[in-house]
């Protein structure tokens, strides 16, 4: 990162302004247990000619990644390459969330996509490169990575909404007892407990096939209801709209209530939306978590049982 925009950080985060970082939906741990999952409910058709187009592929060695090296096999390894090429390409950024404003109600998803793109967008578009035979096949396995990223973003609650506060990025909370406190952005905020620290803090320190494993017995009864239908971009984003609604903002003893819906580029726009929420004293504790945590691993398990459909659909074409 160039000084300019270091100092320009700085200066905001003195000022209360805080150049927020790019959301990451479900941290490393959780984007590895859906593909995991996934992986687990391919076809073995589709299951071999997947691994042989990321085989064949690979991730450039020079892109830093932001999760590691960790000797995951390809499938799984792929699930974080999304937030590592957003850092090369910014282009790409919009394509990880869909903005469906908190207030809003039922209707087409695709109203709120952005002219950057949005998540829904970014899968059907990314799902048409993988089955086109006569694209490159660096191309088609970037396709896919992309896939099976997005599809595990499109299901994070804090993705599918936004209250004017960039997906809860600028919602300062006490997490039990850590508080919250300026840090270039706040932190703990609304959008990273639900990514990271009540996923992990579910996975007990298991690693994330084994998780896969745990929401694999756990949810088995619930897997066909939520492959009715086939790939329904629009209604899954509104899944995640309404857990937010719900949960996410309205678990508070007392809930978060709808902001009206304004562009904002830092926690200081929305008239210092990020200084008023830290005045809210917000506090995750035990039962706020315990309601999140049923949320997250439900969503986790649709997304990776999601993801094979969509995946297992693609390969009776061929890949």
């Amino acid at each position: 990162m160039k000084c300019p925009l270091v100092c320009l950080c700085l200066a905001l985060s003195f000022l209360g302004l805080a150049c927020a970082p790019a959301a990451e939906a479900w941290g490393c741990r959780g984007h590895e247990t859906v593909a995991a999952l996934a992986e687990k409910h391919l076809t073995p058709q589709a299951k071999k000619a997947l691994l042989a187009l990321l085989t064949e592929n690979p991730i450039d060695p020079q892109l830093k990644r932001y999760c590691g090296q960790r000797g995951l096999d390809p499938f799984v390894d792929s699930s974080t390459w999304a937030d590592d090429e957003r850092g090369r390409d910014p282009a790409t950024a919009p394509w990880h969330f869909i903005d469906i404003p908190l207030s809003a109600t039922q209707g087409s998803a695709q109203a709120f996509c952005g002219a950057g793109g949005c998540v829904t967008q970014a899968i059907a578009d990314q799902l048409t490169i993988l089955k086109d035979k006569n694209a490159p096949g660096a191309k088609r396995a970037a396709a896919l990575r992309f896939i099976i990223h997005f599809v595990g973003d499109l299901h994070q609650p804090l993705h599918g909404s936004t209250n004017s506060d960039r997906g809860g990025n600028c919602v300062p909370v006490k997490y039990f007892t850590r508080n919250p406190h300026l840090r270039n952005n706040y932190v703990p905020n609304l959008h990273h407990v639900w990514d990271t620290e009540i996923p992990e803090s579910q996975m007990l320190g298991a690693d994330p096939a084994e998780f896969a494993d745990t929401l694999d017995g756990e949810f088995e009864g619930s897997f066909t209801t939520w492959q009715q239908g086939g790939m329904q971009l629009d209604a899954w984003a509104w899944e995640s709209h309404d857990h937010a609604v719900e949960t996410a903002y309205g678990a508070f003893s007392k809930p978060i209530a709808a902001e009206p819906d304004v562009a904002v580029n830092t926690c200081a726009d929305d008239n210092n939306i990020g200084q008023r929420m830290l005045h809210k004293h917000l506090v995750i504790g035990p039962a706020y978590r315990d309601q999140a945590a049923s949320v997250v691993e439900e969503r986790l398990a649709q997304a990776g049982i999601r993801l094979a459909m969509i995946l297992n659909d693609a390969s009776k074409t061929g890949l």
